[in-house]
């Protein structure tokens, strides 16, 4: 269930302190958050770049994680991290922890652990920057059960492609969406002013939450498109890659690849978290199921239990 984009406006007895107003323009946002020390929580596929990126742009950054393997190898790279989330002096939060499913329930446990201690803080940092894919709905239960009031929320979902960081990496188009303007204003301020990362703001921090699962699952449906195509073409003898270009020399087809099944972690667990928004999905359970068999039929090893389980939506 997707949560009414309603909250009381933020309070401004702590924000203040690190808030100064500006005249409005078109496009500029009304406050402007002096933001020059940062830490980048999770420093893993996408928060080590992150973090890395963050300190190119002239920021003190901080960085944590609970596996000392990410400690260590940020601190490789000159990010000063810990294995401790305790109170810091810092102006912005960045989360960018993995998330998971089990079958097809979201499991954001680790967000969940890291908004709680945050909220546990001597509280310094007014902002807080949620990267991580998340199911609709869930950055403003986190935000209401364990944040004051004063705290200014956005989602930022990233797009790190590791094969591409150049073309594909933390400076590239993204989405935004905050819990109120006053969030969403600071989250412009440091994501396009301080850090020169173009954006596109969405009315809730629920759209932007669901446009990042959306556009992992469609990427999804594409590619297992693909691979029923190829078994049915191959059970008629008909070359499939052939077949594929000629049909894309149509100016609005554009039909990917079917390599070796559809592997990684974020394309199927984002498909299963659009499925777990409602009861009723033919269209997304007929592409796992073709995934599936593709992989069986082409003998693709899957990790055993991936995503077994109800299909309940969970939040935490």
């Amino acid at each position: 269930m997707i949560i009414p984009s309603t909250l009381s406006p933020v309070s401004t007895r702590t924000a203040g302190r690190y808030l100064k107003r500006e005249k409005k323009g078109p496009n500029r946002p009304s406050i402007s958050l002096e933001i020059s020390k940062v830490c980048v929580a999770g420093l893993g596929t996408v928060g080590l770049p992150t973090a890395m990126y963050m300190a190119d742009k002239g920021m003190s950054v901080r960085g944590y994680d609970i596996n000392k393997l990410a400690v260590k190898r940020a601190e490789g790279h000159g990010i000063q991290s810990s294995t401790t989330l305790r109170d810091l002096d810092v102006d912005a939060i960045v989360v960018c922890v993995g998330t998971n499913a089990d079958g097809m329930r979201p499991v954001i446990g680790p967000v969940s652990d890291v908004i709680r201690k945050v909220g546990k803080m001597r509280f310094r940092a007014p902002l807080i920057s949620i990267e991580s894919t998340m199911p609709p709905g869930s950055c403003r239960v986190l935000c209401e059960k364990y944040l004051p009031s004063s705290v200014l929320l956005v989602h930022v979902p990233h797009r790190y492609w590791e094969g591409d960081p150049v073309n594909h990496g933390v400076r590239q188009l993204r989405v935004i969406g905050a819990i109120n303007q006053r969030s969403l204003d600071a989250g412009v301020e440091f994501y396009e002013d301080r850090l020169e990362i173009p954006l596109h703001r969405v009315d809730s921090i629920e759209i932007a939450e669901a446009s990042k699962v959306l556009e992992n699952a469609y990427r999804f449906v594409q590619i297992a498109f693909a691979e029923e195509s190829k078994l049915i073409l191959a059970s008629a003898g008909i070359d499939f890659d052939a077949t594929r270009v000629a049909s894309n020399t149509k100016w609005n087809v554009e039909i990917p690849e079917a390599r070796n099944g559809i592997g990684g972690h974020c394309l199927p667990k984002d498909v299963r978290y659009l499925a777990s928004l409602d009861s009723k999905h033919p269209l997304v359970d007929g592409a796992m199921i073709s995934d599936h068999e593709y992989s069986r039929r082409f003998e693709t090893p899957k990790p055993k239990n991936r995503f077994r389980g109800a299909r309940r939506a969970v939040l935490e």
